[in-house]
């Protein structure tokens, strides 16, 4: 009472003060305030302080209403910077708090409250903290600036009176002890700008601002104004009744150091008064009564707490709850601020983590078994009945996942292991090699990363196969996850050293087996979930077990268990009951696993004593019934783990209740859990953020369970999901908090804490949530098939704190760079020659042959060599007016409408990187550059251009930028000017003004001087070139000046100058001490001539490059001035232009001097080649193009990019880098940009980015390396997508996508990202496993062929009683063959048999494959008639064959049906099961005694789908490709079927011949090797290809995948049943097993990609998968056919592992060429070396049973619908001779040889015989010396013998003759 009797006297004094007009003011401030969160009451306390994030409370008015009627005149409100600026930018403020913020003001104000409006305490928020540092930051305080600034403008009119800071004393106590008064001097100059600000934007009277300061450090006052302004003094100040006179002595002090400046008293806490001591009242009030005091105000805050309130309508709130906490660690405020300072011990563990079925996907993958997520998620039991089946394809992304893992910098990574993708059935003898690799390849790949596997044995995702044995109910399974953890130990354990047996195992028993809303979904707390426990415990002993005795010496891991667990709080603390009632909750689920493993190898008591009392209450249905272990359990149990592992999330207010007989932890535990309203919720219904809830739960885990065994405690999992997709701050916010905790734990109370896992590593498929809980730091698409990981902004953070250890910025190791060699000074060059002497490269390049040029290399570039990104200012900055930066050229001419750029795109923003470089950086750091290439934006540091304006803030950014850089040991290479000139010197004239060069220079300098301590890579300008004639000439780009004819030269004249004049100035006065380079980055694109055999189109090439790139390049690098051509070229212009003297201006001798040698290396940009022509060029208008005399086109045979005329021709830059070290003097070269773009809607799968890559960078290697090229530096165009000039964002180059919609600038990692990462780890191309050769030789008695077919070689198209075969129609319809070819007389092989032996003999064959016509034999396709002239020619031909030791291998149909046939429906009539049998009977029969090997039919799939459902073939037949193909398939595999049982059952037994089927395919490979969708899509294109036939023939029926989907879509489509015929079970059993051998065709590989057809019925749809191929691979005269090797083995090892292992035969591989003859054809010796020798390793490395390789094809031939135009033969036949002779070609020798040695004999054991040339015979003449002997055409030698012969048989005849004459005359003698 006495204290409130005092408070009253103190409440009326200050009033009277007020009213009596202190100091003639009538505007006394009595202040109140500010509200609180939850009572709306006035409170001092910050983290009460009401912020906007819920909305104003109703009762507020009738509040402020109240505090008026007591004489209140104003009120505090405190603004929150961190809820109306969450991001800290201002551009996206919270616009909901905004305007409550604004309600509050102007409910003020209606109640007759003036605010007075606090911008900030002194706390920097967390969230900002975390980001950008503490107050010592200069980028925190330009936030807070902008801030500020943003506040005014809001607010301003709301309120006359601001404070900046509350307590600037806090301020400068929370900042670091070093440089304490450079942050005081940051901080009032802060307080200055902002007062600045306010009074130029508000220059009314009245308007006040200021900053609180504590009265005990009024002796700075005097100080701190001289160097700031203040309206008036805000004063905290106490007042105690115990020293009253002090207080008066303090104010008079106080207003003496103020001097006129008016002061309020802002804070006033009043202490130690009571009645007794009123008294002393009137000294005070003798002191504010004084007019010497200029007193504006005071606060009423204590007074108002005094009063009696009780017709306030607030009330008092009971004390949070987690304030107990506090209570049981002492006061920890002091503690709260400790993760500020301190930071983690050196080597503490930073680790993110994931879970195998929530991420990895690829649910079927390599056998993979299915397991208890599976089949809960397929039975539609998770949320909107997602799947775990793909989930983040993480399966497919090692290599992705690991990449996300070093941009975050952690130190370690827990995953889990799918026990069913090991042990698909749980078991043991289940073992899938294929899904235990995968986890080999991880850890792998985490180690050569320098990252630490944590892997957990099991999270959850038991096989079904273990839970259809009742799981982890069953005591069986101990045994099992025995084995399980033995074989993980054994495969893994030399890798992975520490181990978590189960975590969260809790889950499992209540969640799984306990509440069912877990897999597998078994409700049954009773009894399943306590007997999970016991056997998880036990289980996880017997792993432990396991190792300690087998593998702890050997492996020296650990072994642990990661257990989850709330912190439980007594819901009253002051209720022993509900402590006790706590603690029971963490028993429950805790002490459960816990103590068993960590105290006694038993349950806890308080657990047991629990469940027993309610088995005493409940006998008729106890809720529990809890298992016992033996003692021998207990004693194995005990001490079985080498940590404690915890994962922790949340805390619970637990309450003592009556559970009665209710199973469940509750029910049993007699205990309810709940949680505060105040702590923050998540998007998660079970956690919510309380981090302090941490710390209470390490130090009782210490305590309670570790301390005797002292073992540490691994943090294993701990996050919460949110809603926001990439701006996640209150993830931010609770990772700062729960670290923080960490950290405390550590340092405060001595918890042996080695390890912090934030989970997880990226959002996934979260159990029963699937996939609407989020908890990543990456954010994943699930809804594109790539599952695109994209960086949130709690990963940046993650980033930052483990960069840090910590939340204290530490300094970095000192790093300069990559130490770049002195520039090597060349001796001045004379000029270049017209032509150049350059032309050699001409000469040298362009008569190459494609496959010569195409050919890749593989090697690798110099360990020094650097690999870097670009960027440039505008286009990714933004910021464009931010923080006093100036207006450029672009900024002008993108902001008026109409500039023509797509959808009038700016630069405004961007890519956001002046606000986000911390998130460039993380992007840089994961790409692991070596280099930086960036662009300083003019007007930022220079606003107007010039050195007076200079832009701190600017310097500031870029100083940071170089700094980040530096840190992450990436070297910063600096262009100095990139086209953004500032708009203040273009409206001067720009670069055609001379003053320019000197404004440049002192640009330069200043940058020299700024940066060049760190930088030592610099480039004046980029591409001035591009500047001087888009900028100048065309006026497409700023500044948009058209005068085409002088001003591209007078621009360039100064640029030039410009340069040399900044070089001097850094060789002069900087390169002593800085020790860098300069140089100039030229754009040049390389030039071919459109004729090298035409002399003036090679010079106008010489003209284009000198033109282009020796505009800039040859003053500077060669002798000063410009090239000769050039000169010449433009004064005989301006000569017939009538001028009296040239268009390009000349330099003085002196200035030629001061120009030549300023480069110290040849930066050159590259990124197309065009084909030039000689023209005479107009003369009119003048112009810079009509100067040329040359056209410029596109090269048409390279692919296209996003950019018009910019096609990817990589094979310039090779001669462009050899024509820069001929025409230069051999300089130093780096290649300074280079790219392809992608359309926009290419957003992260840019599979076209990567073959740029690889075939430019090549290109780059192969001039390195095989030319000699001094090249030192690759810098790859661009980090990330941004605005692409006059493109706006239309297009891409980035390596990383960013999203321009979305505020957040979010930036994904494209695939080419990956791709390029890969390259520089690599270093270059290192040759391939597929590449290497092996050497050894084929088996004895390999078959070594050649192949053809009939109607490609045959002719005699109507010879000899032949009829029609549906080619002979189809090549006789017009527009059907290209060039109208046909096959009548072919090779004219039916004439020519021996002609055939003979190059087939030549060859060096064994075996020849041929085909019968089957027209040729059986004219009506029936064995009505049979040929027999027909016949005997296959006859001679088998003969001839065997004579010359060559077994015949004969197909029975290549394709060439009887028109016969088709004329009745061909193969779509089942007739012709029966009529090709009777076909084969026959050629068995007649020929079946010779021939051993037989191919029934050739490539059945091009008969069914390219003859009949693409119709491009014979029979032409292609409007029904959703029925025709299948049923024409049906009837072939009948009929090879029918034919092999026919030789099986009528002749194999006398013949002994082997009869199958060959099938053709190409490999298919994923187009992008990361993605499920295409690894999918290759699968369907096989099983649709080979399996199609391959299926039925060697497994019985069509595949599952075949069968399914065409059924399926059929169905979709309203069809009644499938498109695809069926086969009966009589006919699947009679074609299973129809082969004797695997007959195979290939040519080439595709890659596959997943297309959606829609409801279209047709083969390519029900496929669904379309292909493409790689850029890198070889070219061939045919379109569908690239040179893939590695395909061949790949598809061998296919059907070994899905036919199961047969043997085969390759009866067709080879290559073509197109255009002229050349029998040199190393091309095809390449192709054969190559595929051969993939046989080679199919058959010795992989075991294939591969027998015989057959080369397709033994002679040019008719190549079907292509005609003669597409040759694959090994001999070139003549067809303009009527003879048709063949001539081999090169590989003829070739394939030969490889023939002689039976495969690859190795070089390292010396020549080979079979290597050994045989002797060639000498050949006669060829003479046609044959004779007509008896109507045949026989040689001289065969017609003697045919006469000797007649004449013996004559004389014989007569001889026979004269003996019957005379015996005749005999016996009729005798008759007489």
């Amino acid at each position: 009472m006495n204290r409130l009797l005092w408070v009253v006297c103190l409440y009326f004094l200050c009033v009277i003060v007020w009213s009596s007009q202190v100091n003639g003011e009538d505007h006394f401030m009595l202040l109140a305030g500010p509200l609180t969160e939850k009572d709306h009451r006035t409170s001092s306390s910050d983290e009460n302080v009401f912020d906007c994030s819920h909305p104003i409370p109703a009762a507020s008015k009738q509040y402020f209403k109240y505090l008026q009627t007591k004489g209140v005149t104003h009120f505090k409100v405190p603004l929150s910077w961190a809820k109306l600026l969450p991001t800290g930018l201002t551009s996206k403020p919270q616009q909901d708090v905004a305007r409550c913020y604004q309600t509050l003001l102007k409910n003020l104000q209606e109640e007759g409250l003036q605010p007075l409006v606090i911008l900030h305490g002194s706390t920097v928020p967390g969230s900002f903290r975390f980001r950008y540092g503490g107050w010592e930051s200069q980028q925190l305080l330009d936030m807070f600036q902008q801030y500020a600034e943003f506040a005014l403008r809001e607010f301003g009119h709301l309120a006359n009176s601001w404070v900046t800071f509350s307590d600037l004393d806090e301020i400068l106590h929370e900042g670091p002890a070093v440089g304490g008064h450079r942050l005081l001097q940051n901080i009032l100059q802060l307080n200055k700008n902002i007062h600045e600000f306010y009074h130029q934007n508000f220059p009314y009277e009245g308007r006040r601002l200021s900053f609180g300061l504590n009265a005990k450090h009024l002796d700075q006052l005097s100080n701190l104004k001289a160097f700031t302004i203040m309206d008036f003094l805000s004063v905290n100040l106490e007042y105690n009744c115990a020293s009253s006179k002090s207080f008066a002595q303090e104010l008079r002090s106080l207003q003496t150091s103020a001097g006129n400046l008016p002061i309020l008293l802002y804070k006033m806490p009043v202490r130690d008064c009571i009645l007794s001591e009123h008294q002393l009242l009137g000294d005070l009030l003798q002191v504010l009564w004084r007019n010497s005091l200029n007193i504006m105000g005071c606060d009423m805050k204590n007074v108002l707490d005094g009063l009696d309130m009780h017709d306030s309508p607030v009330r008092t709130e009971v004390r949070k709850s987690y304030e107990n906490i506090f209570q049981k660690f002492g006061d920890q405020a002091s503690d709260d601020d400790l993760f500020l300072t301190k930071g983690f011990l050196p080597g503490f563990q930073w680790a993110t983590s994931s879970e195998s079925f929530k991420v990895e996907g690829g649910w079927l993958e390599g056998g993979k078994g299915e397991t208890i997520w599976d089949q809960f998620g397929h039975e539609g039991q998770a949320f909107a009945n997602h799947t775990a089946d793909l989930a983040c394809d993480s399966y497919n992304k090692v290599d992705i996942d690991v990449y996300l893992l070093q941009s975050l910098g952690v130190n370690t990574y827990q995953f889990s292991i799918s026990w069913a993708r090991i042990f698909p059935s749980g078991h043991k003898d289940s073992l899938s090699e294929e899904g235990a690799l995968y986890y080999d390849n991880l850890i792998d790949a985490l180690i050569e990363s320098g990252i630490q596997p944590v892997a957990t044995l099991y999270h959850w995702d038991l096989p079904q196969a273990l839970q259809d044995d009742g799981g982890w109910t069953n005591p069986s399974i101990v045994a099992a996850y025995k084995d399980y953890a033995a074989f993980c130990f054994h495969r893994y354990g030399n890798r992975v050293k520490s181990w978590n047996t189960f975590s969260s195992p809790w889950v499992v028993s209540h969640a799984g087996y306990g509440t069912g809303v877990h897999a597998p979904g078994i409700k049954d707390y009773v009894t399943a979930s306590y007997q999970v426990t016991h056997n998880i415990v036990k289980s996880h002993a017997e792993a432990w077990h396991v190792y300690n005795d087998n593998y702890r010496t050997t492996q020296g891991g650990k072994v642990g268990i990661a257990l989850n667990s709330d912190w439980a709080e007594p819901a009253d603390v002051d209720k022993p009951e509900d402590k006790e009632a706590a603690e029971r909750y963490l028993q429950f689920m805790l002490g459960w696993f816990a103590h068993p493993i960590f105290i006694d190898g038993d349950y806890p008591e308080v657990l047991k004593t629990q469940i027993e009392k309610k088995r005493n209450e409940c006998p008729s249905s106890a809720p529990a019934v809890l298992p016992t272990f033996t003692d021998e359990e207990k004693s194995r149990i005990k001490g079985t783990s080498d940590f404690f592992g915890l994962n922790h999330y949340t805390s619970r207010l637990v309450s003592s209740s009556v559970g009665g007989c209710t199973p469940g932890p509750e029910g049993v535990g007699d205990f309810q859990a709940k949680v505060d309203p105040s702590w923050p919720a998540t998007a998660s219904d079970w956690i919510y953020s309380m981090p302090t809830g941490l710390r209470s739960l390490l130090n009782y885990i210490k305590t309670k369970y570790l301390a005797i065994n002292n073992l540490p405690i691994y943090i294993t999992g701990n996050g919460m999901p949110t809603d926001d997709i990439f701006n996640d701050t209150s993830r931010i916010e609770y990772m700062g908090g729960y670290i923080s905790e960490a950290l405390k734990a550590i340092e405060l109370d001595k918890v042996d804490v080695q390890r912090f896992t934030v989970q997880s590593l990226m959002d996934g498929f979260e159990g029963n949530k699937g996939y609407s809980e989020r908890f990543g730091l990456h954010h994943v698409n699930f809804v594109d098939s790539y599952r695109p990981r994209t960086p949130k902004q709690s990963a940046y953070f993650f980033a930052q704190i483990i960069e840090q250890n910590g939340f204290v910025l530490h300094k970095q190791d000192h790093f300069e760079g990559v130490k770049i060699s002195p520039p090597r000074r060349s001796t001045p060059l004379p000029p270049s020659e017209v032509p150049s002497a350059s032309k050699s490269v001409w000469e040298k390049f362009t008569p190459q042959k494609k496959f010569d040029r195409q050919m890749y290399h593989y090697g690798n570039f110099s360990q020094d060599f650097l690999w870097g990104v670009s960027s440039s200012a505008y286009q990714i900055e933004g910021g464009w007016n931010a923080d006093g930066k100036g207006p450029s050229v672009w900024d002008t001419f993108t902001q008026k409408p109409g500039s023509g750029i797509p959808a009038d795109a700016d630069g405004n923003e961007a890519c956001d990187s002046y606000n986000r470089l911390d998130e460039d950086l993380y992007m840089l750091q994961a790409l692991k550059v070596k280099t930086y290439r960036f662009s300083l934006s003019w007007s930022r540091i220079f606003p107007n251009g010039r050195r007076e304006s200079l832009n701190q803030k600017g310097v500031d950014y870029y100083n940071r930028l170089i700094n980040g850089l530096l840190a992450r040991k990436i070297t910063p290479m600096v262009t100095i000017y990139h086209w953004d000139l500032p708009q203040a010197l273009q409206d001067i004239g720009g670069w055609q003004n001379v003053e320019m060069i000197n404004i440049f220079n002192d640009y330069c300098d200043f940058c020299f001087a700024t940066f060049g301590d760190r930088v030592k890579f610099w480039m004046t300008m980029n591409d001035p070139q591009g500047l001087a004639w888009l900028g100048y000439g065309t006026g497409q780009i700023p500044p948009n000046i058209k005068e085409p004819g002088t001003a591209p030269y007078q621009v360039a004249h100064n640029l030039i100058k410009a340069h040399a004049t900044a070089y001097h100035t850094y060789d002069n006065k900087y390169r002593a001490s800085q020790r860098g380079m300069v140089s100039i980055a030229l754009n040049a694109e390389w030039v071919e001539p459109k004729d090298i055999n035409v002399p003036r189109d090679l010079v106008a090439a010489d003209r284009a490059m000198q033109f282009n790139l020796g505009w800039f390049a040859h003053p500077i690098f060669k002798n000063g001035d410009y090239p000769e051509a050039m000169k010449a070229q433009v004064l005989v212009k301006s000569e017939l232009q009538g001028l009296s003297q040239s268009r390009l201006p000349s330099f003085t001798e002196e200035e030629k001097n001061s120009i030549k040698g300023t480069a110290d290396m040849f930066c050159v940009n590259h990124y197309t080649t065009r084909i030039v022509t000689h023209i005479t060029g107009l003369l009119s208008p003048h112009s810079y193009q009509n100067d040329w005399d040359f056209t410029e086109e596109q090269e048409s045979d390279s692919p296209a990019t996003a950019i018009k005329n910019q096609r990817a021709v990589s094979w310039g830059l090779r001669r462009l880098l050899n024509w820069i070290m001929e025409e230069y003097g051999d300089p130093e070269i780096y290649i300074t940009d280079n790219g392809g773009a992608t359309t926009a809607k290419t957003t992260w799968d840019d599979i076209d980015r990567v073959f740029f890559y690889k075939t430019y960078i090549n290109e780059a290697l192969k001039a390195y390396e095989l030319d000699g090229v001094m090249l030192k530096g690759y810098t790859a165009r661009s980090l990330m997508d941004s605005f692409e000039w006059l493109n706006g964002y239309t297009v891409g180059y980035g390596f990383y996508h960013v999203d321009f919609t979305d505020p957040n600038k979010p930036r994904t990692p494209k695939l080419s990202a990956h791709f390029y990462f890969q390259l520089m780890k690599d270093n270059g191309f290192p040759i391939t496993e597929d590449e290497k050769m092996l050497y050894g030789e084929f088996p004895q008695g390999f078959l070594w062929s050649s192949a053809t077919a009939a109607y490609q070689i045959e002719g005699g198209w109507r010879a000899d009683g032949k009829s029609l075969s549906i080619w002979d129609k189809f090549a006789h319809t017009p527009l059907k063959i290209f060039n109208s070819d046909n096959g009548d007389i072919a090779c004219d092989s039916y004439n020519k048999i021996d002609e055939d032996i003979a190059i087939l003999k030549q060859l060096g064959v064994n075996h020849y494959r041929f085909s019968i016509s089957w027209t040729r034999v059986l004219p009506d396709g029936t064995t009505n008639h049979i040929n027999e002239v027909g016949f005997r020619y296959y006859d001679r031909l088998v003969n001839a064959l065997l004579a010359a030791n060559i077994q015949p291998h004969i197909t029975l149909y290549h394709w060439d049906l009887p028109q016969a046939l088709q004329n009745v429906g061909g193969w779509e009539n089942d007739t012709i099961v029966q009529r090709f049998r009777d076909y084969a009977d026959v050629m068995f029969s007649r020929l079946g005694d010779r021939v051993k090997l037989w191919v029934t039919i050739n490539e059945p799939y091009n008969v069914a789908m390219i003859g009949h459902g693409y119709g491009v073939a014979a029979p032409g037949i292609s409007f029904r490709p959703g029925t025709l193909p299948y049923i024409v398939a049906h009837n072939l595999i009948k009929a090879h079927a029918e034919a092999w049982h026919l030789y099986n059952d009528k002749y194999r037994g006398r013949q002994n011949g082997k009869v199958s089927i060959t099938i053709n395919s190409d490999w298919s490979e994923p187009r992008n090797p990361y993605k499920q969708e295409d690894i999918d899509a290759a699968r369907r294109i096989m099983q649709f290809y080979i399996g199609w036939f391959a299926h039925p023939i060697f497994n019985g029926d069509y595949s599952e995948m075949m069968k399914t989907i065409i059924r399926e879509r059929s169905l979709a489509a309203g069809l009644t049943k499938s498109r695809l015929p069926e086969f009966t079970p009589e006919e699947i059993k009679r074609i299973k097993g129809t082969h004797d051998y695997f007959g195979f065709n290939h040519y080439t590989t595709v890659l596959a990609f997943p297309v959606d057809y829609g409801n279209l019925q047709h083969y390519d749809a029900d496929r669904g998968a379309g292909t493409y191929v790689d850029r890198t691979w070889l070219d061939s005269g045919s379109g569908w056919l690239k040179v893939t090797p590695f395909g061949l083995r790949r598809i061998l090892n296919f059907i070994k592992e899905e036919y199961g292992n047969p043997t085969i035969i390759i009866t067709e591989n080879g290559v073509s060429e197109r255009g002229p003859t050349d029998l040199k054809d190393s091309h095809r010796s390449y192709y054969y070396e190559k595929y051969i020798n993939q046989v080679l390793k199919a058959y010795r490395l992989d075991n294939v049973d591969v027998r015989g390789y057959t080369a397709w094809s033994l002679m040019d031939n008719l190549e079907w619908a292509t005609g003669f135009s597409e040759r694959f033969g090994l001999f070139y036949v003549n067809r303009s001779d009527p003879n048709v002779p063949r001539v081999a070609k090169e590989s003829v020798s070739f394939f030969s040889t490889i023939i002689n040695c039976n495969g690859f004999p190795d070089p390292a054991s010396g020549p080979h015989d079979c290597l050994k040339p045989k002797p060639e015979a000498t050949s006669a003449p060829e003479n046609d010396n044959s004779v007509n002997f008896l109507g045949l055409r026989l040689s001289p030698e065969e017609a003697e013998t045919g006469l000797n012969t007649t004449f013996a048989l004559l004389l014989v005849a007569a001889t026979g003759a004269i003996c019957l004459s005379i015996g005749c005359f005999f016996t009729k003698r005798r008759s007489k």
